[in-house]
């Protein structure tokens, strides 16, 4: 697949990612809320690793920098 997420998108992906996860599980909160919570950071920490967002894709954008044609 073809990566689209730059480099500061997954920087800022892996830390938001890491911390709703570590509030879902520190927080005191319902089974529900605690799971979504875990389930989006993983996403994002997914997304982060592999360099490619499924909702860029399926809207055609890219946080990528464009190469230099030559």
């Amino acid at each position: 697949m073809t990566k689209n997420v730059g480099t500061m998108d997954r920087m800022a992906r892996a830390i938001g990612g890491s911390a709703m996860i570590a509030s879902a599980a520190l927080a005191p909160v319902s089974t529900p809320l605690l799971l979504g919570g875990v389930a989006m950071g993983g996403y994002l920490l997914a997304t982060s690793l592999a360099g490619t967002c499924l909702g860029y894709l399926l809207m055609g954008k890219s946080t990528c920098p464009i190469k230099a044609a030559r």
